[in-house]
């Protein structure tokens, strides 16, 4: 079957290993997570379970680390909406490496890529959803002294400038190339990679030396930062290392949960009820009858319940493995798994929340200023 990954449309079932071919990025191997996990003690539960599949210098940024050059964290959000579950999956493992490592985090908000890009969205509210979207990485329990949250329109006194230095080394025949822009694109749209470079060298140019970038983040947005690392050291800056994670999967089959299919997602806003119904008319793997489950077993390969629980709700592997023989050997029922997942949902969601609404009263300690 045939896919697609932009960085603004994600669309059939992705064969990673020929997305990792077609990008040109690193497999994560035993080698190099042998290299993080001296450092972490630990290696989280998204690497260890090839949620998190690829990396872009990986090995560099550990040799200028174990030199004794700390690293920056660069990841961010387009905010054309709500935040749903597949969005926190990078920043969970952004929170694990600040707090692993001890470093800041530079945390842009693209107000104005959405507006560029949107036929249907205003300035405005692309605004309010930068606002609204940062609750949700507050909520997680960033802390605000290494925590910087740049909303692109309200530090365009300090972007504007840097990009510019950039898009003077951009042509378009380039931009062309890697996100197939024709004729009819809006300027912004051909610029608005520059912006999107910014932070992976802005804390360079604010401590006046070279230090190191980590960006970890779905590998959809790999193209905007191919651009990034060809550009930066022709201005004298190091190219940014990466981390890509494949996609939270849809409730239904095929492509990742999206945004704009309200009932493929959970959201981070969603109350109770809404979380009963989705799940409850998610994609399974189970069979038509429990008879039939009770003998053949569930197929939590196809099961988008499960994958909830592979990717979020259960930690522990040993745990996750056990709930998969009970599918595979028919002992757990569909039902059965979605009311413990529609539990564990609202048991998270009920604790986030509650750490966004924390979170209007500090918001401002997080927002970038220079």
């Amino acid at each position: 079957m045939t896919f697609k990954v932009t960085p603004w449309e994600v669309t059939g079932d992705v064969d990673y290993e020929k997305l990792i071919k077609e990008f040109g990025t690193q497999p994560l191997t035993d080698k190099i997570l042998a290299r993080l996990e001296k450092h972490t003690g630990e290696l989280h539960y998204m690497i260890r379970r090839g949620i998190f599949i690829s990396h872009r210098d990986l090995d560099w940024l550990l040799d200028e680390y174990e030199k004794g050059n700390k690293f920056f964290l660069y990841t961010g959000r387009g905010p054309s909406g709500h935040t749903h579950l597949g969005h926190l999956i990078p920043w969970i493992l952004t929170k694990w490496l600040q707090d692993k490592f001890g470093a800041e985090l530079y945390f842009q908000m693209t107000d104005d890529e959405k507006f560029l890009f949107s036929d249907k969205l205003t300035l405005k509210e692309t605004n309010n959803f930068a606002y609204e979207n940062a609750l949700d990485l507050i909520a997680l329990g960033f802390k605000p002294k290494l925590t910087k949250i740049i909303i692109d329109t309200e530090c365009a006194d300090t972007l504007y400038p840097l990009a510019l230095s950039v898009a003077k080394r951009i042509t378009f025949s380039v931009v062309r190339a890697v996100f197939g822009f024709q004729n009819e694109t809006n300027v912004g749209q051909i610029f608005f990679t520059s912006m999107q470079a910014v932070p992976a060298f802005l804390p360079s140019v604010l401590a006046g030396k070279n230090i190191p970038c980590l960006i970890p983040h779905g590998i959809d947005q790999d193209p905007h930062f191919r651009i990034t690392r060809d550009v930066l050291p022709r201005m004298g800056y190091y190219k940014p290392a990466a981390l890509h994670n494949i996609f939270f999967p849809s409730l239904q089959q095929g492509n990742k949960m999206s945004a704009s299919l309200p009932d493929t997602a959970i959201f981070t806003n969603d109350k109770p009820d809404e979380v009963k119904r989705k799940i409850w008319n998610a994609l399974t793997g189970g069979r038509e009858t429990i008879d039939q489950q009770r003998k053949l077993g569930g197929q939590p390969n196809l099961c988008s319940v499960f994958k909830y629980y592979y990717f979020l709700f259960e930690t522990d592997d040993a745990e996750l493995e056990k709930r998969r023989q009970a599918c595979l050997t028919g002992k757990l029922l569909c039902g059965e798994c979605k009311n413990e997942l529609v539990a564990r949902i609202n048991k998270f969601l009920e604790k986030h929340q509650a750490g966004r609404e924390a979170g209007r009263k500090n918001i401002g300690k997080f927002i970038f200023k220079k």
